[in-house]
This record gives C-alpha cells, sequence and structure tokens, in this order.
C-alpha cells in the first residue's frame, strides 16, 4: 500500500475515489503564485473602492454642510433686506423721522427674524426667577434684590437660546444675593 492510499483510506475518501496525479514543486508554486496574485489584486480593488467611497463621503458630507449653511443665510438675507429697506427710508426723510414708523418697522422685522429661527427650532428660553445653573447660565454680576431669592437669577442681560434641548447660547445673567443687608450701628 503507497503513502497515498494509506491516506485516502484513512480520510474514508473509499476505494472508489479517483486519484489526483501527484503535483510537483514547480505546479504547486505557479498554483500558490496565481492564488497569492489574485488575492493581491482582489485586496487593491477592494483598498480603490474604500478610498473612492471616503472621498464620495467627504464630498456629500461638505456638500451638505453648505447647503445647510446657504439655507440658513438666504433666509437671514431676507431680514438684512428689510433692514436695508428701513435704513435707506430713514435716510431719505431728509432729517425728518417718524420714530413710531421707525418703531413699527423694527417691530416687524424682528417678528420676521423670530420665525426664521423658529423655523430652524431655535426657540429662546426663559431664565428670570430660575435657580441659577451653570450649563445654561452665564452670570456676570451679582445684585441685592428682596424679590429674588439668593442664587436665582435676578435678571437677565441677554437671552439664551436652545435648538431643540440643545443649548446654542448660554443666557446672560444677574444673579440674586438675597435682599440688601443693611448695616445696623450698635451702641
Amino acid at each position: 500500500m503507497t503513502m497515498d492510499e494509506t491516506n485516502t483510506n484513512q480520510n474514508g475518501d473509499g476505494a472508489g475515489a479517483p486519484e489526483l496525479p501527484p503535483e510537483g514543486p514547480e505546479e504547486r508554486i505557479a498554483s500558490l503564485t496565481a492564488e497569492r496574485d489574485e488575492i493581491k489584486d482582489r485586496m487593491l480593488r477592494i483598498a480603490a473602492d474604500f478610498e473612492n467611497w471616503k472621498k464620495r463621503s467627504r464630498k456629500e458630507q461638505t456638500d451638505a454642510v453648505t447647503q445647510a449653511r446657504e439655507a440658513v443665510l438666504r433666509d437671514m438675507l431676507e431680514v438684512v433686506d428689510n433692514l436695508e429697506r428701513a435704513a435707506a427710508q430713514t435716510a431719505a426723510g431728509n432729517g425728518v423721522v417718524d420714530g413710531g414708523a421707525v418703531l413699527k418697522g423694527i417691530s416687524l422685522v424682528l417678528r420676521l427674524f423670530q420665525q426664521k429661527l423658529e423655523r430652524y427650532d431655535v426657540k429662546p428660553f426663559e431664565v428670570a426667577g430660575q435657580p441659577f445653573d451653570p450649563r445654561v447660565h452665564e452670570a456676570i454680576s451679582r445684585m441685592a434684590s428682596a424679590d429674588v431669592p439668593a442664587g436665582n437669577v435676578a435678571a437677565e442681560l441677554q437671552k439664551g437660546y436652545k435648538i431643540s434641548e440643545r443649548l446654542l447660547r448660554p443666557a446672560m445673567v444677574s444673579v440674586s444675593t438675597g435682599p440688601a443687608q443693611t448695616k445696623s450701628s450698635e451702641g
């Protein structure tokens, strides 16, 4: 019994299995070289596909950011246009300015601006009388207040805004120190 027959019988392939001619070292080297080259070619194609995907993804992300920025800026330009019209009307008034008309125009532009902000889910949040929270408030001063307990927001100096539930800008506030302390003299 030859070595190949022993291996065939031990493997349980049975006596009826066709025998393959033994492969010489040159054929084995050629076979492995061809297999290596095929795998290398496949890996190079996969790497190239991955690089193309990364470039495409970066471009799509950049395009999406640009489109979002353009949409916001287009809305803001509408507000700028209205402010420029108001400034032109005030300048053309030959020194005579109707304060009521200017105030009405400013109110209209402000309302337009607020509508644009709401379109992007940007909303101011209430702070007056709330306990000071450094996550959403930026304290720039302290002040005595008989109406507001110590440690709470006594005055809002600049509105804070959120986009949905995420903080866009903290509110600038003045924090209450409680009622003013009066010095009494003992004597």
